[in-house]
């Protein structure tokens, strides 16, 4: 099982077919949004063309006039990846289907800057870890060091630097832990 948001998923090994069932997870995710009356034209979801790469996997789409945007990179396979987004994309509609989780709860869930991939990769440069690092243990430490050295307190502590560190960590934890 996987916590994320809070909630927990299981964790799905693919072993074969990795293409095939990369291509039924991504038709499982425009299916839990037609929900929303949205169509295949309304919903991105990259695919790579070697279903078996270590690589993420993301969803986007536009509802309610707000740009909203998953990201799943905890697996070794670009499928498992998509397989954990439709998963977390199937339940929160679910859970607001059922009206368990109000529409505002939803979009705070999903809603993302239009450019977060790179607010992603900046926020790994400014705590100083590799740019596909998802140990968000290691990037914690990192931050606590550098927050530490940095913090307006300290005799060499820098206001505007100490604030990005913040914001840095604050992107990744709501990346890797929310």
């Amino acid at each position: 099982m996987v916590t994320i948001k809070g909630h927990e998923f299981r964790d799905i090994k693919v072993r074969d077919s990795y293409s095939r069932r990369a291509q039924q997870y991504k038709n499982k995710i425009i299916s839990a949004l037609r929900v929303f009356r949205l169509d295949e034209d309304d919903i991105e979801i990259p695919m790579e063309q070697i279903a078996m790469k270590n690589v993420a996997a993301s969803v986007t789409f536009y509802l309610w006039d707000e740009h909203l945007y998953y990201s799943y990179k905890g697996s070794n396979k670009f499928v498992e990846n998509l397989a954990m987004v439709a998963q977390v994309i199937e339940y929160f509609v679910n859970l607001l289907n059922d009206e368990k989780i109000s529409k505002e709860e939803f979009l705070k869930e999903f809603a993302e800057d239009g450019d977060i991939l790179e607010q992603r990769i900046e926020a790994r440069k400014v705590l100083g870890v590799e740019e596909d690092s998802i140990d968000f243990e290691d990037m914690h430490e990192k931050y606590k060091k550098l927050s530490k050295e940095h913090h307006p307190d300290m005799p060499n502590g820098d206001t505007e630097r100490f604030k990005q560190i913040n914001r840095a960590h604050k992107i990744l934890k709501r990346e890797l832990r929310d």
